[in-house]
């Protein structure tokens, strides 16, 4: 047991350790939703419809920066290094993951302290489920960062993948507008993005309106599509070993 858990506690360690050395990517992942809340939300007149959506950019912000390390990685051999080691590679995947998701998930709550900007008032004991939320989200984020960044050579491809998937995707998730006020086949993508049911979770974790799909709906289709993307990461670790072993 200690052979899967203690690789993955290495990894998660690592991935904190890399992150407390650069202090400044809590500034730069959070303030640029901040920024982008604060303007179009008192454009608009109300603060609170964007929130949930702007806490989710913070997340995703910060999941697209942390797994840039993957590329990082290959570049200094420490990748090869860990695919050829003993240890199980689901566990390498999930500690890296982990550790990319921990980092996202505290500068979600960092952006949390914003809620009463927005009229939000979390009760203390709305915390838990609020942060669960949080942290499933950007677990998820952060496995989708994983797989992108497994297939690239290099961190400016990377960026314009992203980008060009992650932004579209967070702009028909009801960040901006609601399923109810969507037309046509945007309205069938808002249906099919994961990214509609983190929003719509984070917004009945928030009671805030706008929380369609429902909660259980919501938390299933989130904690499924993490747990895909984990297996994913999983089989593409696998499958890079085994041509390093070849």
């Amino acid at each position: 047991m200690s052979s899967f858990f203690l690789p993955a506690a290495t990894l998660w360690q690592r991935e904190l350790v890399r992150f407390w050395r650069q202090k400044s990517r809590v500034m730069g992942v959070v303030a640029s939703p901040l920024v982008f809340w604060l303007l179009i939300g008192y454009g608009s007149g109300d603060l609170g419809r964007f929130y949930s959506g702007a806490l989710v950019l913070t997340v995703m912000f910060s999941a697209i920066f942390s797994t840039i390390s993957i590329i990082e990685d290959r570049r200094e051999g420490f990748l090869l290094s860990m695919l050829v080691s003993p240890a199980p590679r689901t566990s390498l995947v999930l500690g890296k993951i982990m550790g990319s998701a921990t980092l996202a998930w505290i500068q979600g709550l960092i952006f949390l302290a914003f809620a009463p900007l927005a009229g939000v008032s979390v009760h203390p004991l709305e915390l838990i489920p609020v942060a669960a939320a949080i942290f499933l989200i950007s677990f998820t984020l952060t496995g989708l960062g994983f797989v992108i960044a497994w297939k690239m050579d290099s961190t400016s491809g990377f960026h314009a993948i992203m980008n060009l998937l992650l932004v579209p995707m967070w702009m028909v998730s009801g960040s901006l507008f609601t399923m109810a006020t969507a037309h046509g086949v945007v309205k069938a993508i808002m249906r099919v993005n994961p990214l509609t049911y983190s929003i719509s979770l984070l917004n009945y974790t928030l009671n805030l309106p706008n929380a369609v799909p429902g909660p259980v709906e919501s938390v299933t289709v989130t904690a499924a599509f993490g747990l895909v993307l984990l297996l994913a990461s999983g089989i593409l670790a696998a499958q890079k070993a085994t041509k390093s072993a070849a």
